[in-house]
């Protein structure tokens, strides 16, 4: 869920909306058994591209400056 949250992050700060969709027990056992810790991020159809080259991306230190 960590995770999820900073890739959520990462798009919202492109501009890119987002939704999650998890299952609540996964959550509150802490386990990925059989996809109950699966979390799936959902965006537009038409922001997917520009979504997948955001995440597609990666920063040095000096571009975070």
């Amino acid at each position: 869920m960590t995770n999820a949250h900073i890739i959520e992050g990462r798009l919202k700060t492109e501009g890119i909306p987002t939704h999650l969709i998890y299952e609540t027990a996964g959550i509150l056992y802490a386990t990925n058994l059989d996809g109950l810790g699966e979390v799936k991020i959902l965006v537009p159809a038409e922001d997917l591209e520009r979504a997948l080259h955001a995440l597609d991306q990666s920063y040095e230190d000096d571009d975070l400056q």
